[in-house]
């Protein structure tokens, strides 16, 4: 491997963040290899290992590498979801409550067609969560929705929707600050869950829309307000 440019004092981690996803993208390793010890890449980029545990962490994190306890780092996508992430951040309120709309409908058809009595316990065991957790509880909102998420048993819309879920919450964040939302409305997840255990595609489908109607609104009229615009571009936790 040609050896990599010395990273510089500024933004250390950064800057090997920055060198090594150009090797990964310019074919350095392929997918499945393993890469370099830390040992080795802090000396081929001049810094600290723990700049380089830094920079491998940012990296798993992004989905470009896989740690694997006891067996090294290996290459998990050479493309950069990086210029993806900015678009999301770049978009508005309502353009990313859009697309989740539009991702948490189908995973809930998909979900009513496909769940098994394990997704089944684990939707009921999020929703006893959310309840006890209470209805702001950012975390307990999201385990309801990757459970109807999982019980798709598709790999690639679960990977997408982690990937999408942590972009929304970050969007949605910036452009409503910590003005008041709406509750989390049990009831509507309830009729959800109720919907995919009847095994109901189009009740599923629908309810998961209904569940994201409400909130979508009083975003919608809380930015409205803000901009004097009667446009809505607005977005919410359900």
């Amino acid at each position: 491997m040609a050896a990599l440019r010395a990273a510089g004092r500024t933004s250390l981690v950064d800057s090997a963040v920055e060198q090594l996803r150009e090797q990964l993208a310019g074919g350095e390793w392929s997918v499945g290899d393993r890469i370099p010890t830390e040992h080795e890449l802090a000396q081929q980029l001049g810094v600290g290992r723990n700049t380089v545990r830094e920079a491998i962490r940012v990296l798993v994190h992004s989905g470009l590498l896989e740690s694997r306890q006891g067996n090294g780092t290996f290459v998990r996508s050479t493309a950069d979801p990086a210029a993806v992430l900015r678009g999301v951040r770049h978009a508005g309120a309502r353009d990313v409550l859009e697309v989740r709309t539009a991702l948490e409908a189908e995973a809930a058809r998909l979900a009513a067609e496909r769940r098994d009595t394990h997704d089944l316990l684990r939707l009921r065991a999020a929703l006893t969560t959310l309840r006890e957790e209470g209805d702001r509880d950012a975390d307990a909102d999201l385990a309801f929705h990757l459970a109807v998420v999982g019980a798709t048993h598709n790999a690639a819309f679960i990977e997408v929707y982690r990937f999408f879920s942590t972009q929304v919450h970050e969007v949605l964040v910036e452009a409503l600050g910590d003005r008041a939302m709406p509750p989390v409305d049990i009831d509507a997840h309830e009729a959800l869950v109720a919907a995919v255990e009847a095994g109901d595609a189009d009740a599923a489908e629908r309810q998961a829309r209904e569940l994201l109607r409400i909130p979508a609104e009083t975003v919608a009229a809380l930015l409205d307000r803000e901009s004097g615009t009667s446009a809505p571009d607005g977005g919410a936790r359900s």
